[in-house]
């Protein structure tokens, strides 16, 4: 990977490429410029582009990237992520704004954690409860 000669990334450094011009992700404490691969992602550009700037590690897991995905990262490795700076990001209340931005994405991230879980957790027992209907109805009536 070549860690030696690539510098540490800061999160507010990665926050700044953020769009389909310079776009970058953080995956496992790595910065990842992925401009180039935009076009051939298999999931459509949008979803790297809502990751832009951020921190994508746990988007990357839940979509079951297999070794090939994992191995094709090597290519796009900017640098390793200093882990200080993330704690720094989110206690840094020098500027209201900055503070209030930066909480406002981490709501969002965990939002959308939350919405997942009920998606999954709907699609489970949506099912049980036809079932369930179903089978009290059938008995019902015959």
């Amino acid at each position: 990977m070549g860690v030696d000669n690539k510098v540490l990334k800061t999160y507010d450094e990665v926050s700044l490429h953020n769009n389909s011009k310079d776009c970058w992700v953080i995956i496992n404490a790595k910065a990842y410029n992925v401009t180039n691969f935009l076009n051939d992602h298999p999931g459509g550009e949008e979803v790297l582009l809502a990751a832009a700037g951020k921190d994508a590690s746990e988007e990357f897991e839940e979509a079951g990237h297999g070794s090939a995905a994992r191995l094709m990262l090597d290519e796009f490795y900017v640098g390793e992520i200093d882990p200080s700076t993330k704690i720094n990001a989110t206690l840094d209340t020098t500027s209201s704004t900055n503070f209030l931005e930066k909480h406002n994405k981490i709501d969002y991230y965990q939002g959308k954690s939350s919405r997942q879980n009920n998606i999954k957790l709907l699609q489970f027992l949506v099912p049980i409860v036809i079932l369930l209907l179903g089978s009290t109805l059938f008995k019902f009536l015959y």
